[in-house]
């Protein structure tokens, strides 16, 4: 059975982000193939949309490579964030559904729930969902897939500190859900940028690791392989 591109290109790109594929790193079509268990056909077209994302470049003489953005590449990320965020808050307060506004609610509570408790953990985690489901509020697919794509080069470039005070962030969150409640567009647009601009000192650009070239090892075991959050998995086709 094929394995879809875009499962591979998934699988790739978590890699990348988390690490596993440092800075400079050769990223060849075979053993990449062996890694996740799959054709170098589906490697081929993940390493071109990578490519187009700014996550992979081709050398010549070397190939595939992790890209390695520079300092002013990484911090013209944090400002499109800024732009880019708000606008889709205020997108979410014309087009949200009820929907979205019910799972909205549901990750301030918890968020707030588990800011009293003190589990940094929980919060990185529901902190992304919550960004990832506003982005989705927004009705907008070209504007939910860039902030996707954002929020994946932001986590690859940069360590997110915990805030000092997680409940005042989580009441933040809050406030920008009543403002997309009501339907309040500049509003929403307002509190997710005073959000954005607060956080983004929060920012510690990630220094990168290893010899540049460093070729990518295949694993030792074949068939279904595991990487930090995904799995390519030859016999169902699913990640």
């Amino acid at each position: 059975m094929r394995i879809p591109a875009q499962s591979v290109c998934t699988a790739i790109r978590d890699d990348i982000v988390s690490g596993v594929f440092e800075h400079g790193s050769r990223l060849t079509e075979e053993l990449l193939a062996r890694r996740y268990g799959v054709s170098r056909v589906p490697v081929r077209e993940a390493l071109r949309t990578l490519e187009s994302e700014g996550f992979v470049v081709t050398r010549r003489h070397a190939g595939a490579c992790v890209a390695e953005p520079t300092e002013q590449e990484a911090a013209d990320l944090l400002e499109v964030r800024m732009l880019l965020e708000p606008l889709g808050a205020a997108r979410a307060a014309q087009r949200r559904t009820e929907a979205h506004l019910k799972v909205l609610r549901g990750l301030v509570r918890l968020g707030q729930e588990r800011a009293r408790r003190g589990e940094g953990e929980d919060l990185r985690s529901l902190g992304g969902w919550f960004h990832e489901t506003l982005a989705q509020a927004s009705g907008s697919p070209g504007l939910i897939a860039l902030l996707t794509q954002l929020r994946h080069k932001i986590a690859w470039m940069y360590a997110v500190e915990q805030p000092a005070r997680p409940a005042d962030s989580w009441a933040e969150h809050g406030a920008i859900v009543d403002a997309v409640a009501r339907g309040d567009a500049e509003r929403a647009r307002a509190l997710a940028a005073q959000h954005a601009e607060r956080t983004t000192a929060a920012h510690r650009l990630r220094r990168a690791g290893g010899a540049p070239g460093r070729d990518v090892r295949a694993p030792r075991s074949g068939g279904r392989v595991r990487t930090s959050q995904h799995a390519v998995n030859t016999a169902g086709g699913r990640h």
